[in-house]
């Protein structure tokens, strides 16, 4: 059984952050069946996984946030860091998401979202049974060590993918000539017509001066590729949720680097490697939600979540 895109049926949820500002995310109406929490990569939002997402939804109820400033959330002010958005996903969830308070609970996430979620597993150990990582941006230690370094200089906002981001377009005069603009370009190349479209849909909206904007605006992006997890080796040698990561055939040569060092490290994390680019999911996304159900639909039958 495979879920549609057209057949999913998604509600919305708020919750405010002691920042001052709100998150906001989507759920699928409450059906018995564990909850999916998904978190979604750097300058995306969660709904552009649509067409991954339609074929979870055969096998799980969905509960989507988007993390600060990125698709329906507050940009509020000053990025906060990965740890304290990894929190702020627990407390909207257990504040927002009692409806499924008594159903077993799994996660997955993307890139920087797959990196959150290893923070929520290693400090929240009970609340889900297992999770999915596809191709976390798991920075290793001398990387970490750098960006320490380049953070106390002041030199992180010249990283590349920090310059990339500035530099990315972010207006355009509709939708049409923004799909148009992206198809077959950088990050999006190999994409999907439906993950595209997808895209276009929930990570644009409308621009105050007219035309369309991209929701995630391209200096949180910046923001995000110019911090690091604090810890993070000792939150990733604490996570006891059996976890899978889906590692990208063509991807950042440090995730492999990263991926086995974990392993080595942690013996309830395993690794698989799935065709394709760091979007993977975008250009397969049957094939990604096959290897994610694979794993994740392997939890006890019954059982209550803490």
């Amino acid at each position: 059984m495979h879920g549609t895109i057209a057949a999913m049926q998604f509600l919305p949820w708020a919750h405010p952050v002691d920042d001052g500002f709100t998150l906001r995310g989507w759920h699928t109406p409450p059906s018995g069946k564990p909850l999916l929490h998904f978190l979604h990569g750097n300058g995306f939002c969660s709904r552009m996984y649509e067409p991954m997402l339609a074929h979870l939804a055969a096998h799980f109820d969905l509960w989507l946030c988007d993390v600060q400033g990125h698709g329906d959330s507050d940009h509020g002010g000053a990025f906060a860091g990965w740890n304290r958005n990894a929190e702020w996903a627990v407390d909207a969830l257990r504040a927002q998401g009692q409806a499924f308070a008594d159903v077993p609970k799994v996660a997955a996430g993307h890139s920087f979202g797959g990196v959150l979620t290893s923070l929520m597993l290693a400090q929240h150990p009970g609340l889900f049974q297992r999770a999915a990582l596809l191709d976390p941006v798991l920075f290793t230690p001398a990387m970490l060590m750098g960006m320490s370094v380049a953070e106390a200089t002041g030199m992180t906002r010249f990283t590349p993918l920090a310059r990339q981001a500035r530099a990315r377009r972010a207006h355009w005069p509709d939708r049409a000539s923004a799909r148009a603009s992206l198809v077959g370009r950088g990050v999006y190349k190999g994409w999907s017509d439906a993950a595209l479209d997808a895209f276009v849909t929930h990570a644009l909206g409308p621009a105050p001066e007219g035309g369309v904007v991209l929701k995630c605006r391209p200096e949180r992006e910046a923001e995000v590729f110019s911090s690091a997890p604090e810890r993070l080796w000792h939150h990733l040698g604490r996570v006891r949720t059996p976890t899978l990561v889906l590692r990208a055939e063509r991807t950042f040569p440090f995730i492999e680097e990263s991926v086995a060092r974990w392993q080595l490290v942690n013996p309830v994390v395993s690794a698989s490697q799935m065709p394709g680019g760091h979007c993977f999911m975008q250009e397969r996304p049957e094939e990604a939600a096959s290897a994610v159900t694979a794993f994740l639909a392997a939890i006890p039958p019954a059982g209550v979540n803490g």
